[in-house]
C-alpha cells in the first residue's frame, strides 16, 4: 500500500470576502508554501472592493461592529493550534485574540471619549462627532506577523473604515490564515482585503490610488520607500501614518492613537430655543 501524499495548500489573496488567485497567475514559495504574488491590478481590485464596503460598514452601529470584532476573537481562539502549527508563538496568538477583544470593547465608547458637546457662547448646541476616514491602505509590520497585523487592522475597522493590507512578504501565512478567520466572523466582504507578495509592487499603487483616503506606513522599514510613498500619497492629500522611530512593542497597551488617527471630526451647530 503506497504512502499517502498530503495535499499542499495554495494560499490565495483575500479580496471582497473571496479568495482569488492573483490575476497575474503568479505565486512565490515562502514558508514552504505557495503564496499568491499580488500585482498592481490586484491592489486596484482590492481598493474597489474596499470602497464598495464603506457605506454599509460605516453605517453599521458601533455596537454591531464591536460584536463582529469580538466574533473574530472567538474564531481566532478556536484556531489557536493552527496558528501555532504555522510557527507563531502561543503567547502571540493569545495577545492577538486579546487585541481583537480590546478594540471590540472600544467600538461603542470612542465617540463619547473623542466627541461630545462643546461649550459655546450663544443659543446653540455645538456637537463634535468622529467619523471614519474611508478606505485605508496599510503596510503591515514584518514581525510579529500575526499580532502586528491584528494591531493595524483592528483599530482601522472598528471605527468604520475599510482596509487594504499589504501583508508581511516574508511571513504571509499568518495573514492569509487570519483572512480565513475573518471570512467566518460575520465581517462583510470588502471590509478587510489582504494582499500578499512584494510590498514594493503593491504599496506604491495603493499610495498613488485616488480612491484611497489614508495610508498607514507602519511596516515600511526602508526610509527611501517611505518617502516615495508619502510623495505619492500627497497627490490627493491622503492622511499618512508614518512608522514609529525605533522598534515597536506590539505587546504593550496600544492606546487610542491608531483609532483616532483614522477619524475625521464633524462639528454640527444647531440653534436652541431661548
Amino acid at each position: 500500500m503506497s504512502e499517502r501524499v498530503a495535499v499542499r495548500k495554495t494560499y490565495k489573496l483575500f479580496i471582497g470576502g473571496k479568495f482569488p488567485r492573483s490575476e497575474s497567475g503568479r505565486s512565490y514559495l515562502v514558508q514552504s508554501s505557495n503564496v499568491s504574488l499580488a500585482s498592481r491590478k490586484d491592489a486596484r481590485d482590492a481598493v474597489v472592493a474596499a470602497r464598495a464596503a464603506v457605506k454599509g460598514w460605516a453605517g453599521a452601529t458601533a455596537y454591531n461592529r464591536g460584536q463582529i470584532l469580538y466574533r473574530a476573537a472567538e474564531m481566532l481562539e478556536g484556531r489557536r493550534e493552527q496558528f501555532v502549527a504555522l510557527g507563531i508563538p502561543g503567547d502571540e496568538v493569545d495577545a492577538a485574540v486579546d487585541r481583537w477583544v480590546w478594540y471590540a470593547g472600544w467600538a461603542d465608547k470612542l465617540a463619547q471619549v473623542y466627541g461630545g458637546a462643546n461649550p459655546v457662547a450663544g443659543p446653540y448646541f455645538n456637537i463634535s462627532a468622529p467619523e471614519p476616514t474611508g478606505v485605508v491602505a496599510v503596510v503591515a509590520p514584518e514581525r510579529p506577523a500575526l499580532l502586528g497585523l491584528v494591531s493595524v487592522i483592528a483599530p482601522a475597522i472598528v471605527t468604520g473604515n475599510t482596509v487594504v493590507v499589504a501583508a508581511s512578504p516574508s511571513e504571509p501565512l499568518a495573514a492569509v490564515t487570519l483572512a480565513e478567520v475573518l471570512a467566518t466572523s460575520d465581517l462583510p466582504g470588502g471590509v478587510v482585503n489582504i494582499l500578499t507578495g512584494a510590498i514594493t509592487e503593491t504599496a506604491p499603487t495603493l499610495a498613488a490610488h485616488m480612491d484611497v483616503n489614508a495610508i498607514d506606513l507602519t511596516g515600511v522599514t526602508d526610509a527611501s520607500l517611505a518617502t516615495d510613498l508619502e510623495v505619492k500619497a500627497a497627490e490627493n492629500l491622503k492622511r499618512v501614518l508614518r512608522p514609529a522611530s525605533g522598534a515597536a512593542d506590539w505587546f504593550a497597551d496600544p492606546g487610542l492613537a491608531r483609532m483616532t488617527a483614522l477619524l475625521e471630526t464633524k462639528t454640527v451647530w444647531h440653534p436652541k430655543g431661548v
